[in-house]
């Protein structure tokens, strides 16, 4: 049982895959996914602005997602299903820039994924009908909507799709989104 928060630092600096406090007993259980004042004592000062589920079928890829202004830090959950959660950096004076990150993420494991200013976010549902939970520190903004595509070989992302038995769903819009060489000029 774990009754405290755990964060992990990864190798990309300000993201974090963070363990939440959770507390079985014989009636279920009580999960806390935040609260302000743990969360800045690992110099992580999230504000919440707007909060997003999405569910998806197995195969779907959906991003790699960012805004080009009003960058939203992302606290992202899987309630259902289970995800493969990918972070990638695209801050240009970052010594990681194009490093990516990859988490499962799951109601069996109940972890999340702290992502911070300056990283496209995306994911692989590895189940059918799995469900995201987004929590921002920013309100969406359609006109800066930005992405880069999520096969981009410069990144090689390294997508767990051989543990699947199906086809790879990607919208048209993400289908078409640059890489991150022409994106971000």
């Amino acid at each position: 049982m774990k009754t405290t928060f755990n964060f992990h630092k990864t190798s990309l600096e300000g993201l974090f895959f963070i363990e939440p406090l959770f507390v079985p007993d014989e009636r279920g259980y009580f999960l806390k996914s935040y609260e302000s004042n743990i969360f800045r004592e690992h110099n992580i000062d999230f504000k919440t602005v707007e909060c997003y589920e999405s569910m998806s079928a197995i195969g779907v890829i959906r991003g790699l997602h960012f805004q080009k202004e009003h960058w939203q830090t992302k606290l992202v959950r899987c309630l259902k299903g289970r995800l493969f959660d990918v972070a990638v950096d695209i801050r240009r004076d970052s010594p990681t820039f194009g490093r990516w990150e990859g988490f499962y993420l799951s109601p069996q494991n109940r972890s999340m994924l702290y992502i911070p200013v300056g990283f496209a976010h995306g994911f692989l549902s590895m189940e059918e009908d799995s469900l995201i939970s987004y929590i921002c520190g920013d309100r969406y903004d359609p006109a800066s909507d930005g992405g880069i595509r999520w096969d981009d070989p410069d990144i090689d992302i390294k997508w767990p799709i051989e543990e699947l038995d199906c086809n790879i769903i990607v919208s048209t819009k993400d289908g078409k989104l640059p890489f991150l060489k022409d994106c971000l000029r």
